[in-house]
């Protein structure tokens, strides 16, 4: 769990520290159109508008999620947003692995968290169906927390940041010059 959250801090870190050569040439903070890092997540809702007990807590993490990259991505030029979308009793009786699916960028979250999918048996609402799970580093999770959401949009963000054009720190028909390059000297990152 600790080798996790450290490495979800160092993606976000090291995207950060690269805004500082890795900002859009075109000036996307300025006014010009900002890149989105879509998530949809999908779940069973009944008639009633009720859904299950992991689809709920799933539901709690999204947003927590999407508010943690909001605020992570937004000096990076990239606008985070949120698509909820709801299936239907019938629907889920035919495929009961499309509810708690998240999508990020058009891209299941598995892809993004090298994570494979299952099914285990749900509960209320579900009745006795089987519904997704996410194995992610052979931990199996239920309800998805707000952890691996961000980790997969901080993947998803640094595959923005690198298809878009950068403003290079030194031009790229010059070598770069002896001394301080493209941080100054009394950047941490400086080594000696």
């Amino acid at each position: 769990m600790l080798g996790n959250k450290r490495q979800s801090i160092g993606l976000l870190v090291l995207l950060v520290l690269s805004a500082c050569c890795a900002i859009p040439a075109r000036g996307a903070i300025g006014g010009e159109q900002m890149n989105v890092l879509q998530i949809r997540w999908i779940r069973l809702v009944d008639e009633k508008g009720r859904t299950c007990d992991r689809c709920g807590t799933t539901e709690t993490a999204v947003e927590e999620a999407v508010n943690k990259l909001k605020g992570s991505l937004k000096g990076l030029g990239i606008d985070v947003t949120l698509e909820k979308s709801a299936i239907s009793p019938s629907e889920f009786s035919k495929d009961t692995l499309q509810s708690n699916r998240i999508w990020i960028n058009g891209k299941p979250i598995e892809e993004w968290l090298w994570a494979t999918s299952g099914q285990s048996k749900c509960c209320t609402v579900c009745g006795e169906s089987d519904c997704r799970t996410v194995t992610v580093g052979g931990k199996t999770y239920e309800a998805i927390p707000s952890e691996l959401i961000v980790k997969a949009g901080l993947h998803a963000a640094a595959e923005l940041l690198h298809d878009k054009p950068v403003s290079p720190c030194c031009p790229p028909a010059e070598p770069p010059k002896k001394g301080p390059g493209c941080c100054p000297p009394s950047s941490p990152l400086r080594t000696k």
